[in-house]
C-alpha cells in the first residue's frame, strides 16, 4: 500500500486548501484513512480521521469547525478540506491509511 499526499503551499491566514491522499494497492475501502500533521520542533499530531465507508469521521478540537474530511471510494482518495487556515496550522501533513501505512507528507504554510 501507497499514499501519495498532495495539495500543500504557501497561503494567508484566512485561506483554505484542499489536501488529497491519493492511495493505491490494498483495499481501499477496507481502510480507514487519517491525517497527521507536525510542525517545525513538535511532534507529530492527529489532525482528522474518517472511517472506511465515510460514514464517521473525527477531527482534533483545535481544528474542528474549520476543516472537514471525505473519501472517495473510487478514486481511492481521501480529502482534508481546510478553512480559515491560521498560523498555527502550518506543519507538514501525513497521511495514513488503516493502522502503519503512512504516505510522505505535503507542507502547508500559513502566513498572518
Amino acid at each position: 500500500v501507497q499514499l501519495q499526499a498532495s495539495g500543500g503551499g504557501l497561503v494567508q491566514a484566512g485561506d483554505s486548501l484542499r489536501l488529497s491522499c491519493a492511495v493505491s494497492g490494498g483495499t481501499f475501502s477496507s481502510y480507514s484513512v487519517g491525517w497527521f500533521r507536525q510542525a517545525p520542533g513538535k511532534e507529530r499530531e492527529f489532525v482528522s480521521a474518517i472511517s472506511r465507508s465515510g460514514g464517521s469521521t473525527d477531527f482534533a478540537d483545535s481544528v474542528k469547525g474549520r476543516f472537514t474530511i471525505s473519501r472517495d471510494n473510487a478514486r481511492r482518495t481521501v480529502f482534508l478540506h481546510m478553512n480559515s487556515l491560521k498560523p498555527e496550522d502550518t506543519a507538514v501533513y501525513y497521511c495514513k491509511a488503516g493502522l502503519n501505512f503512512w504516505g510522505k507528507g505535503t507542507l502547508v504554510t500559513v502566513s498572518s
